[in-house]
């Protein structure tokens, strides 16, 4: 009987569905976290009689076929890129991105990561790093005695030091978009890294076309919805269920059919 491996498929795919689920509601309050969706696909079919098919001498043919479906499996988790809300932190290196884009940040191994986490810090040497110590691309250093940072809405980076009244332009911090984002692969710690589905990096400064603006001083929150997440946990239950209750009554089918006389 295939509705026993039939519903089987259906509890692993639910299964799957509440982990994605999960994990979006553990980090409701994570820094520029991006909702993931699970996404399925049905199996492959069995055909037992063909669409089509002659059912006669005189031509007729058949209108509908009969196929019987093996189950469901996942077949990907979707990174859903819209904008979060802004907070502001007061901390003059927190930085959102309004818009769209990604911070770049150069990785021990000389690789480059991407991040919507603008939670940023300054290193012992003076660069500005993430929270894990990773430069910041293009790397920034500011000088000792620094009083103040300005970082404008294109990513201009200045700095009073001293008793200067004039700021020192430090440099010019550039951010990147994707032709498919969703494609990025998630390294966790906020990270993401392109892949072949991505396409490459499109790289520019904040407030061109096509690029979203800087804000100092906030951090763009997560993007997940609770009322969401917890009506996705309450469907995916019902379904997990409801496939589990396939499998009671296929039971209950093959456990008759091995009784009769």
């Amino acid at each position: 009987m295939k509705a026993l491996s039939i519903a089987a498929t259906g509890m692993q795919a639910q299964q799957f569905n509440v982990e994605v689920t999960s994990n979006n509601i553990a980090n409701m309050n994570t820094t520029g976290f991006k909702t993931r969706r699970a996404e399925f696909q049905d199996l492959m079919y069995q055909s037992q009689d063909r669409s089509g098919s002659l059912t006669s001498n005189s031509g007729t043919i058949r209108p509908v076929g009969v196929d019987v479906g093996l189950g469901v499996r996942a077949a990907g988790v979707t990174r859903i890129g819209t904008q979060g809300s802004l907070a502001n932190t007061d901390n003059k290196l927190d930085l959102a991105i309004d818009g769209q884009g990604l911070f770049q940040v150069n990785m021990p191994d000389g690789t480059t990561a991407y991040t919507r986490a603008g939670a940023f810090q300054l290193s012992p040497e003076g660069m500005i790093v993430t929270n894990e110590g990773h430069e910041v691309a293009p790397g920034i250093a500011v000088p000792e005695n620094t009083v103040d940072i300005e970082i404008n809405q294109q990513g201009v980076v200045m700095a009073y030091v001293g008793n200067d009244t004039e700021p020192q332009e430090l440099g010019q911090l550039t951010i990147a978009t994707f032709t498919n984002e969703a494609g990025l692969k998630a390294l966790g710690g906020n990270l993401l890294q392109e892949t072949p589905a991505s396409g490459a990096a499109i790289n520019g400064e904040p407030g061109e076309p096509g690029f979203g603006r800087l804000m100092q001083g906030y951090v763009e929150q997560s993007n997940v919805s609770t009322i969401q997440e917890i009506t996705k946990l309450i469907s995916a239950q019902r379904a997990y269920e409801m496939n589990s209750k396939v499998v009671e009554t296929a039971d209950q089918m093959m456990s008759t059919s091995s009784n009769m006389r």
